[in-house]
């Protein structure tokens, strides 16, 4: 039986999508910052906030009251958006929310955008966030990947390339609703296309077009085609009702077959990137998380 905090969520959602699946990439990025607005607000004493810029894009700390600098655990974030919105207002809020919630220091990014800068862009500043964290002395067993939709395919894009370029990898991965399959193939797509109360295909299709239109086959943009051996470890969390369920699920298997430990999570009846709403139905999850950040 849903909360009714996440059934009162659900229905605004609902309502709104008529209007987010239907607006410029301006008008989504003006509500995907109010969203990150509102996160921020409801974390902003548990959290310590810092911005600095980082070569060609914003970045941002967060540091979680209780923490202190001695402890060699870090997170990157690497926030959701389709490649086109996310700013770092955006950025910063959920990326509070998760150090909050996890009691660690999380960094974020506002990875450069398309299509103003297509793919590779986002990828490249990924990357040089990574190497940020290693240049502070960080070691690849110190950091973990967080990311959520179209931030979860990047951590995986990001360990790929970091995989190719004999760069250390990260501890582990944490993937929300990732979005691992920019060819948008997998037969949730359909299968969920009434009960998504937040997304549709026509969408996702439109920001894959914008952030590689010629390459949404290769595997640094849709990580669910790469070869995933060697990867950290990968915990999913993924809502029953998206239409991107089949690529959290997919995404496990294919880590599976590589010998990666992977687990998935799927909440029944929640929407896309649950966790970051507030939901009691998110709770598990987070302690979950928690739990193995402290591993």
């Amino acid at each position: 039986m849903p909360s009714l905090v996440s059934s009162v969520l659900r229905e605004q959602i609902r309502l709104m999508k008529p209007i987010l699946t239907k607006t410029s990439i301006q008008t989504s990025r003006n509500l995907q910052e109010a969203l990150g607005e509102l996160g921020a607000k409801t974390v902003a004493a548990k959290v310590q906030r810092q911005d600095f810029q980082l070569e060609d894009f914003p970045a941002c700390w967060l540091t979680p009251a209780e923490t202190t600098l001695e402890d060699p655990r870090v997170l990157l974030y690497l926030h959701g958006g389709g490649y086109v919105a996310g700013s770092i207002r955006y950025a910063a809020g959920f990326a509070g929310v998760i150090a909050a919630k996890t009691g660690v220091r999380t960094l974020c990014i506002a990875y450069r955008l398309a299509p103003e800068h297509p793919f590779p862009a986002a990828l490249d500043d990924a990357m040089t966030a990574y190497q940020y964290l290693l240049g502070q002395g960080y070691h690849g067993s110190d950091i973990t990947l967080i990311g959520e939709s179209a931030g979860g395919g990047l951590i995986l894009s990001l360990c790929l390339l970091l995989k190719a370029q004999g760069i250390p990898l990260p501890a582990r991965l944490v993937a929300i609703s990732p979005w691992t399959d920019l060819t948008l193939s997998g037969e949730s797509m359909e299968e969920n296309r009434e009960v998504d109360i937040s997304l549709t295909k026509s969408e996702l299709a439109a920001y894959a077009a914008c952030y590689a239109p010629e390459q949404a086959a290769m595997s640094l943009v849709s990580p669910l085609w790469g070869d995933l051996t060697g990867l950290p470890p990968c915990a999913i969390y993924v809502g029953g009702d998206e239409i991107l369920l089949d690529d959290s699920r997919r995404l496990c298997a294919r880590l599976l077959d590589a010998g990666v430990p992977a687990t998935i999570s799927i909440e029944p009846g929640m929407w896309h990137a649950y966790l970051l709403y507030g939901v009691p139905e998110a709770n598990a999850a987070w302690r979950e998380i928690k739990t193995l950040l402290e591993e």
